[in-house]
């Protein structure tokens, strides 16, 4: 199994952390569920292929603090200080298991937003060929590349931010 990431937008923070355990992509939502707009991905974290993405598009080197991101669950405010509060932890606790629901800038929601749609088969290039890539499809990689564009337009037109909820694989 590995990493799950779902990358969604959401009108605020409340939406975007709504039962945080569901998954954001589901083939049947819950009755009372928001209707998430998401991209499914396995992988791709906020601060490291994300990121390279975010350099690729902007055209700067990558940093692991390009793409800023907000915890939102766990609450930070309950997250662990020493190693005595993590040993202490119960079975199932989120800061052990997750799942995480991270806020990203709107720096983040922009640099995908704007990316003129000429460039995007030489970004997906570009990020394929970057030091965390996993990747190995050429065109699986640019369908994911205009997957996150399209979904950063999207927020961006509606005033939204973009989300990612993960859990470890």
């Amino acid at each position: 199994m590995s990493a799950m990431h779902d990358y969604y937008r959401a009108p605020d923070r409340a939406t975007a952390t709504w039962r945080p355990d569901e998954l954001r992509a589901s083939a049947k939502p819950l009755p009372d569920a928001p209707l998430f707009d998401v991209v499914e991905t396995k992988w791709i974290d906020p601060t490291g292929s994300l990121g390279e993405l975010v350099a690729v598009i902007k055209g700067v080197p990558y940093s692991n603090d390009l793409v800023q991101t907000v915890t939102l669950y766990p609450p930070p405010e309950g997250a662990l200080k020493t190693e005595d509060e993590w040993l202490a932890l119960p079975e199932g606790s989120p800061y052990r298991e997750g799942p995480e629901i991270e806020e990203l800038s709107v720096s983040v929601r922009d640099a995908l937003a704007e990316v003129d749609d000429a460039r995007l088969p030489e970004v997906a290039q570009r990020w394929m060929n970057e030091d965390v890539s996993s990747f190995h499809d050429s065109d699986h990689v640019l369908d994911l590349v205009k997957e996150f564009v399209a979904l950063a337009r999207r927020a961006k037109e509606s005033d939204q931010l973009l989300y990612c909820w993960w859990i470890p694989g």
